[in-house]
């Protein structure tokens, strides 16, 4: 992920970040890696001894950062969500806890971390086998996004995109097929979602859709099948049909590939850093890069 990293300029000062119940190995070098890389400033929310057993365990070195004591998983997540209500923390990062219980606090409307747009993920890979870095959504939050949230999900991209490179993106919409079948939904959601963005209800990005992965990706497969297209084997953003499909492709490169990757929540009022509880600690470190950018970017394009 170094081309993350090359966008951080000297002004972007470390986010103070709530990593909600780091009591692992995984989760804690993560927090301390970038914390050392000057990315975050960590606040640890969790059981303080599990937390120092956990760093203990694995000779890591948490004198430094600060430590608000909870009794479980569920608490941590809710006294995390409160320090960044009170302007105590400027983001939250997910330890080893469960995806749900970690965005319960996050979603309710009481928190105001909501905004009116479906919030969504976007993972950022730097796939040796492609020629630029994919955005790949949504492949953690949204199961079975209907139409109106597939072009919220879109929306986040871009606008998470332009952020980070300053340029419009190509975004492709993906299904089992580039073409438009009645019985295979996610092909019909593909072309209206692409008469959306050509009437303006999706804004900053060339849109289309639908395309089957190889064509989104591939130029020559394009060719093969007559796909005559600006996005065609040139796509920035891949947008999945649901998250089980999003899910198992980012999964399957990460462990066959080893493709890098990072990435967050995007559709709230504050960085939400949110990786599998198997991500390494390099992942997590990308993870925060991008919500430091995302945050810290003073010139931040508009679409």
């Amino acid at each position: 992920m170094k081309y993350i990293y090359d966008k951080i300029t000297p002004e972007m000062e470390p986010l103070k970040v709530a990593v909600v119940h780091p009591v692992d190995e995984n989760s804690l070098r993560g927090a301390f890696e970038a914390a050392a890389a000057k990315l975050i400033v960590p606040i640890l929310v969790g059981p303080e001894q599990k937390i120092r057993k956990a760093a203990a365990d694995a000779n890591i070195d948490i004198s430094g950062f600060e430590i608000v004591p909870t009794e479980h998983s569920h608490a941590s997540a809710e006294a995390a969500v409160k320090l960044v209500k009170d302007g105590k923390a400027e983001a939250l990062m997910k330890g080893k806890i469960s995806t749900d219980e970690f965005l319960t606090p996050v979603v309710a409307k009481e928190n105001g971390l909501r905004t009116d747009r479906r919030m969504s993920h976007v993972f950022i890979m730097q796939d040796p086998d492609y020629h630029k870095p994919l955005y790949i959504t949504d492949a953690a939050m949204n199961i079975a996004p209907d139409l109106a949230a597939k072009k919220d999900i879109i929306q986040n991209a871009i606008d998470l995109f332009w952020t980070i490179e300053g340029r419009e993106p190509k975004v492709a919409i993906l299904a089992a097929t580039e073409k438009v079948e009645e019985k295979q939904q996610a092909t019909l959601d593909a072309a209206a979602l692409t008469v959306m963005a050509l009437r303006g209800q999706i804004t900053g990005a060339k849109v289309e859709g639908p395309f089957a992965f190889d064509n989104a990706i591939s130029k020559k497969s394009a060719k093969l099948k007559d796909i005559f297209s600006d996005v065609a084997g040139d796509a920035d953003i891949l947008v999945f049909p649901d998250m089980a499909s999003g899910n198992i492709y980012f999964k399957s490169r990460t462990f066959l590939s080893s493709a890098p990757l990072g990435g967050i929540v995007v559709g709230a009022r504050t960085p939400i850093i949110l990786n599998s509880r198997s991500a390494e600690a390099e992942e997590r470190k990308a993870s925060a890069a991008i919500a430091l950018v995302n945050a810290r970017n003073p010139n931040r394009p508009k679409p």
